[in-house]
């Protein structure tokens, strides 16, 4: 039987005594890194080495004995299939954490709390009618002037609302272009530049595990945009030597996948704002993707299915109703025209009932059409010219007969009036139920919009958890590593003293005949 080397019992020593080093340095890593946003877990990956080819002695007899323990390589412990669930759920946290900060915006215009609301202005309005239609005060100018001095208030409120609401559509066009579009094109360099710098520290056998770490944050972060497909591929650059290719596309609604990182390449986004009268940018705004090629997406504003780009040019560009065609949500645009319809149908019933004695109410832009922008009492009231008429046409010689601004009275508080849009009715009510309705509907959006983003937010926080569980750091599970990892290296050195006690008897004790 032949004997066994005897130097390969201290080379197995060395290569526990190595690994176990290593493992207490990579252990000590996750511990450095336990408080870190965004660290993975990292982990030395061991192999058995086995005995490589034959011995002239091999013989059934002749047990072979593995040669040691191998470093493979040091790896961050993720689970890809957590890794797609949670890039699948952020676009739709994204998109209702849109929705529901501009609703919350809107909810502020709407605010019937406040004392300067328009139901209050509304109501001060009627109340001056009342007293114009009592005995003492009929056909008198004072009363007149009440009434007009309640409208202009009333007015003031009107524009102010519709100033505010136009100004949640400016600020959030304005977000659009200086704020999302930016982080989502410096996102996609950012991927970019670390595609080249893990290629370049792969190239040199440097895994570049924290960089890897860097840019699972960005994918993380470019998925709350829009739905994304992530792809690695492995590039062979031969001698052994393979690297990673990352590939990032957006998906649309109908199965056309855009493009945006391929390895050192890279693809951006852009939008393009509808420019008013006086070259504001307004909506219809619309975006486009280009892909790492170069070449420009059809407008895919109304084709993201999720994200933060979907909620925000939803809400943006959508009237729901007051679309043509309809559309699916209820965007800056529905309150709008909604304040419209309600300015213009009070503007219809004050003028109707004092002709021909003049309008009270006109467009400060000379259209034929109300809005909450554009009304304005007319100057003829402001000058004198035209006054509330109190009596029918014709009935001027009836000093107690106040039948117009009592019809006023009741088409202001009680007629039910439709609203239409699209030849289709929107909505039935009085005119004060015509604005409360917009109230109401804004309050009941914002509360689904709040229990879907609650939802969204808690199975991606139950997501998270997971992958926190497969990929986190946990001080107790390193400190026993420490122990576990240390106890081997104290045993490898043992080892290696108890060979080294062995090979001293074997060359001082041995081998001298007669002795």
């Amino acid at each position: 039987m032949a004997l066994r080397s005897t130097f390969a019992g201290f080379n197995t020593a060395q290569l526990a005594m190595a690994a176990s080093q290593r493992a207490l340095d990579v252990t000590g890593q996750n511990l450095a890194n336990i408080n870190t946003q965004g660290y993975t877990r990292q982990r030395l990956d061991l192999t058995s080495i086995s005995p490589e080819g034959a011995s002239i002695s091999s013989s059934p007899y002749d047990i072979k004995v593995g040669q040691g323990v191998q470093m493979e390589e040091i790896e961050r412990i993720r689970d890809p299939f957590l890794d797609v669930q949670y890039r699948n759920q952020l676009p739709k946290v994204g998109t209702a954490d849109a929705m529901d900060a501009i609703l919350a915006e809107i909810g502020n215009v709407f605010d019937e709390t406040d004392k300067n609301a328009v139901c209050q202005k509304l109501s001060n309005i009627i109340s001056q009618l009342q007293v114009m239609a009592s005995p003492d005060n009929a056909a008198t100018s004072t009363s007149d002037s009440l009434v007009r001095s309640a409208c202009e208030i009333f007015l003031d409120t009107i524009h102010q609302n519709a100033t505010d609401i136009k100004g949640v559509q400016k600020d959030l066009i304005q977000k659009l272009n200086e704020s999302v579009v930016p982080n989502v094109n410096t996102c996609l360099e950012q991927i970019r530049n670390l595609n080249i710098s893990i290629k370049n520290s792969q190239i040199l056998g440097n895994p570049a595990l924290e960089l890897q770490d860097q840019r699972d944050e960005l994918i993380d972060a470019l998925a709350t945009y829009f739905p994304i497909d992530v792809k690695y591929t492995t590039e062979n650059y031969g001698a052994g030597i393979s690297v990673d290719v990352l590939d990032i596309s957006v998906k649309l609604k109908d199965g056309t996948k855009i493009n945006l990182v391929s390895d050192d390449m890279r693809g951006s986004i852009e939008i393009k704002t509808t420019p008013d009268a006086n070259g504001v940018p307004g909506n219809p705004v619309s975006l486009h993707f280009m892909d790492t090629e170069g070449n420009k997406s059809i407008d895919a504003a109304d084709m993201l299915e999720n994200g933060v780009l979907k909620g925000d040019m939803d809400m943006v560009n959508k009237s729901e109703v007051y679309d043509n065609p309809p559309s699916d949500t209820k965007g800056i645009g529905f309150y709008i025209k909604g304040l419209d319809k309600f300015v213009a149908q009070f503007a219809e019933i004050m003028n109707k009932w004092n002709e021909p004695n003049g309008k009270l109410f006109e467009t400060s832009d000379g259209s034929d059409e109300f809005t909450a922008s554009n009304i304005v009492v007319s100057d003829a009231w402001m000058s004198g010219e035209a006054q509330i008429k109190i009596q029918k046409t014709g009935d001027e010689d009836l000093s107690t007969d106040y039948t117009n601004v009592l019809q006023m009275i009741d088409d202001l508080t009680n007629t039910r009036f439709a609203v239409e849009s699209n030849g289709e009715q929107v909505f039935k009510g009085t005119l004060a139920e015509i604005y409360t309705n917009l109230w109401n509907t804004q309050a009941i959006e914002r509360q689904a919009s709040s229990t879907i983003l609650e939802n969204h937010q808690t199975v991606a926080d139950q997501i998270s958890n997971a992958k926190d569980s497969v990929s986190g750091v946990y001080m107790d599970e390193e400190v026993m590593n420490l122990m576990r990892f240390q106890q081997s290296y104290n045993a490898a050195a043992r080892l290696m003293t108890t060979l080294d006690e062995i090979l001293e008897r074997l060359i001082t004790g041995t081998g001298v005949v007669g002795r």
